[in-house]
């Protein structure tokens, strides 16, 4: 599969405001935002007209913006339009950082297009972007049925905080996303799926293969 060759120039990390959410499972992609801003040499500034936290910085051979929406969850499309439309970014330039039922806590995968699998950020960004063509960083959070609570509702699992071992595996796996920032500010999405997607291979160990994209 072929992707676009565009510098990233917008990472939105989603999130739910206030100090209450500050550290749940659902705000796992203000952390990597706020990585971002900080490789970037940005500092967040409150941006009334933009709906969220906005940070510049610098990037391959552009500006690059870091956003973090601040109109809770299911209203995340209503900044990130505003600023792509400021700002003239188009959709493929667009990367936006969320948080994963669907994988467990240390995984991380970086997907270009799709739907939006029911997640209510996404589904709002969709909708106000007219377009499902941007990048996702998909970090994994794990599933209620795969805890020991498995009847839990979703929507109290990802409103609250993960166990000390889960919080120190998302940790690691938004580290292992922030390495590829070099590769995704060129425009070299590739060898940024490639390198996210391939772990790391422990001594001894036999190969491990690689992930297949947007899986």
């Amino acid at each position: 599969m072929s992707f676009p060759k565009l510098p990233i120039k917008l990472v939105v990390g989603l999130g739910n405001p206030g100090p209450e959410y500050e550290r749940t499972r659902h705000n796992a992609g203000f952390w990597f935002a706020e990585d971002v801003a900080h490789e970037v040499g940005g500092r967040f500034a409150s941006e009334k007209k933009f709906f969220g936290l906005l940070a510049r910085g610098t990037g391959s051979a552009s500006d690059v913006r870091v956003l973090m929406p601040q109109t809770f969850m299911n209203l995340s499309g209503q900044s990130v339009a505003a600023v792509a439309k400021f700002f003239a970014i188009t959709p493929p330039e667009i990367l936006v950082a969320h948080d994963e039922l669907d994988l467990a806590a240390g995984d991380v995968k970086l997907k270009f297009g799709g739907g939006h699998a029911g997640h209510n950020g996404l589904r709002d960004i969709q909708a106000k972007l007219g377009s499902g063509d941007y990048w996702r960083l998909r970090i994994g959070i794990g599933h209620p049925r795969d805890s020991a609570n498995p009847q839990q509702p979703v929507a109290d699992w990802v409103l609250q905080r993960p166990r000390r071992e889960e919080q120190d595996a998302i940790e690691v796996a938004v580290e292992r996303a922030l390495a590829q920032w070099a590769y995704l500010a060129t425009g070299d999405t590739e060898d940024a799926v490639k390198h996210l997607h391939t772990r790391p291979k422990a001594s001894g160990s036999a190969p491990t293969p690689t992930a297949k994209v947007g899986a």
